[in-house]
């Protein structure tokens, strides 16, 4: 597993953390830009967490015409459905499963984890996390959308079948369409997921507004206790 595992920016919020966020970037950028928001998120000061800001691996990116860049898969089309090449999405989870063995192994469960990302980091963040087989913290997902959407109701992990989802978007944003971002809200809902969805006028990008609210989501799932599963 140790193999697997990526380089990553990490912040700590505290000494000695029981609390974690593995927060992915979007295409073409790496850790460090989003490593920036952790001051901005207004957390409690008694609340320890360890933020882990990973690189994605560098690869061809079709849409792109072929350039290299940090991605967690490829991008073939434009449109929805054929968007993400399914191959590259499955290793990024596995990536993001040796993080949280890692994690893990430092003393934070996945019960005080957090999967976070945006763009593409918020759609391998619900990929992933939906479908882990340890209960979550909760699933932070910004300017993204649903992979595989049609395939959760047998693919969905027994363990995150009502795990906290937090989901914004931009109105006005040309990359990820508000649409798709809609239509992965609503299969969501439909499934039964607990989800707090924001909207705000901007294009593919955040605002202050948005971070201060995805901060007062990880306060509430990461200040619970971890509760035990229930008895079969």
């Amino acid at each position: 597993m140790t193999e697997s595992l990526l380089e990553a920016i990490e912040i700590e919020t505290g000494p000695n953390p029981k609390a974690a966020v593995i927060w992915m970037h979007g295409l073409g950028d790496d850790g460090r830009g989003w490593s920036e928001v952790v001051p901005a998120l207004g957390l409690p000061r008694d609340l320890a967490i360890r933020f882990i800001f990973p690189h994605a691996p560098v690869m061809p990116v079709t849409i792109n015409n072929g350039m290299r860049m940090r991605a967690w898969y490829d991008i073939r089309q434009a449109n929805l459905s054929e968007r993400a090449d399914l191959d590259g999405v499955r290793s990024s989870r596995w990536h993001l499963e040796a993080l949280l063995a890692r994690a893990a192994a430092r003393g934070v469960t996945a019960g005080r984890t957090v999967l976070a990302g945006f763009s593409q980091g918020g759609a391998i963040a619900l990929y992933a996390g939906l479908r882990f087989k340890e209960r979550l913290a909760g699933i932070l997902a910004l300017s993204t959308y649903l992979i595989a959407g049609d395939r959760l109701d047998t693919e969905a992990s027994a363990a995150n079948r009502d795990v906290p989802i937090f989901m914004a978007h931009g109105t006005l944003d040309p990359v990820v369409q508000l649409a798709w971002a809609e239509r992965s809200r609503d299969t969501l809902v439909r499934g039964g997921w607990p989800l707090e969805w924001h909207v705000y006028p901007i294009e593919h990008s955040a605002v202050i507004e948005e971070i201060v609210a995805a901060g007062a989501f990880l306060t509430k799932v990461l200040s619970k206790e971890q509760q035990s599963p229930p008895r079969q």
